[in-house]
């Protein structure tokens, strides 16, 4: 069969399954999520999550770029490095990379039949549980011998949760999911916190007081020794341009370790120090890498549309920012880069994400919101975005395609050298990407001749 045929028809396969990630919030409140389908389906598959060291990565904001450092500096030193995340950008296979390298879509196809036979045997399983699954056995037979597995939603629950790791990871909490995960911080913490192990060491980023105590209060109560950045390791940004930021991460009585991320943000200068950290315990539960490797690792991430920019001039920037407390650190970072510039907003945005909130941190620096739809079922339709932007008192349009939204925008910009930002949703920043990347080559090919 035809690759792509059988890629294709692979897709088709997963996406039978019940997909949460398009389900409507009043369906998610209703979904059961149990671990018991992937301990089953992992056991008939022969239990390859086992067969290599797991750091395992929680969080709100901050897990995928965390992850993709650690992946990085793993690589670097010499480790036959998995990746798993989620949500992907482009292209499914990009949530499974060995080594930076996404599975190739025959590989993709070839698992899925492979697994077929168990899966035929468990009722009610998920396509996030069956793409976990498809992850882990892909690391295991490409000889990983490191795996950096990101939670795709909370963490106690989440199907990435039946790993052991050497060491997890939780990122930066505050309030998403809220009607699946719990409205405060502090039940959302406890979501997230159930991916600590009795006794596996675990490493925090900074987190706000309520948060902090819960996951300070599970640790002890499963003898997990919780290393807290900010507290018993620090860091400080020491220079930044948009060629990268420079940071410093030292202990007590250690001697201070420089480190250069691409990566632009007073975030991403705490999600290097949170991996780092990561890394560091990792050491202490058997991994190999030194500080060397985790310099250039680090200096060698790219993670996309995290303040993504993609023209310099007037600028053109990608992000993933989508709910309240990511909005106010993507205003800071343009406040720090492209201070009194104004700023066309092509946005979208999931039915449950806090729109209102986004848009009053925002404000004093948009001239103009785009207002779109990406092709995904949970999206708000552009109108009603419009609405509560004129509410807010931010001047709209509509335009339902997303590339047609980017169009307009280009147009618009061209004129008033405003920057051009996506954000709210990060199926909407995928198609801008997309639509960008294909006028990028209709540039090239005019220019060329092909």
């Amino acid at each position: 069969m035809d690759t792509e045929l059988a890629y294709s028809n692979a897709l088709d396969y997963l996406y039978g399954f019940v997909d949460y990630s398009l389900k409507h919030t009043s369906e998610l409140v209703k979904a059961d999520f149990n671990l018991d389908r992937m301990v089953d389906l992992m056991g008939m598959l022969g239990n390859p999550e086992r067969k290599y060291p797991i750091l395992h990565v929680a969080g709100t904001k901050g897990k995928g770029s965390t992850s993709a450092f650690m992946a990085s500096a793993l690589k670097q030193a010499g480790y036959t490095t998995g990746l798993y995340t989620s949500p992907h950008l482009q292209d499914f296979c990009e949530r499974i990379q060995v080594n930076g390298e996404p599975v190739p879509h025959a590989d993709l196809a070839d698992l899925v039949d492979e697994i077929k036979p168990a899966v035929a045997k468990i009722p009610f399983i998920t396509t996030f549980e069956l793409t976990t699954a498809l992850a882990f056995l892909y690391f295991a037979k490409k000889g990983v011998n490191a795996a950096v597995i990101e939670v795709g939603m909370g963490g106690r629950l989440d199907a990435t949760n039946i790993v052991l790791p050497v060491v997890s990871v939780i990122t930066s909490l505050s309030l998403d999911h809220t009607a699946v995960l719990g409205n405060t911080l502090a039940l959302i913490a406890g979501e997230k916190a159930g991916i600590i192990k009795a006794g596996v060491p675990v490493v925090s980023s900074p987190q706000k007081e309520e948060a902090l105590q819960v996951l300070e209060e599970i640790a002890e109560k499963r003898s997990a020794d919780l290393t807290l950045v900010g507290r018993d390791w620090m860091f400080a940004e020491r220079s930044a341009s948009l060629a990268g930021q420079d940071l410093e991460v030292w202990q007590n009585g250690r001697e201070r370790v420089g480190l250069h991320i691409q990566m632009l943000g007073a975030h991403q200068v705490q999600n290097a120090a949170t991996a780092y950290v990561g890394l560091q315990v990792a050491t202490q539960a058997g991994l190999n890498l030194t500080d060397a490797d985790i310099q250039k690792g680090f200096a060698q991430t790219f993670w996309p549309a995290r303040f993504e920019i993609v023209r310099r001039e007037p600028p053109v920037i990608l992000d993933s920012a989508h709910n309240q407390d990511s909005a106010i650190k993507l205003h800071k970072t343009l406040d720090e880069y492209f201070p009194g510039r104004k700023v066309i907003l092509i946005f979208g945005a999931s039915e449950d994400k806090d729109v209102a909130g986004m848009f009053a941190e925002w404000k004093p620096c948009l001239s103009l919101i785009i207002t779109t739809r990406a092709d995904h079922p949970r999206a708000l339709d552009p109108q009603q975005l419009a609405d509560l932007s004129r509410k807010a008192g931010i001047p709209s349009e509509v335009v339902p395609s997303v590339e047609a939204a980017l169009n307009r925008a280009l147009i618009i910009s061209a004129i008033t050298g405003d920057i051009i930002l996506s954000a709210g949703s990060m199926f909407v920043t995928a198609e801008v990407r997309t639509a960008w990347q294909k006028i990028n080559q209709q540039i090239d090919h005019k220019t060329t001749g092909d």
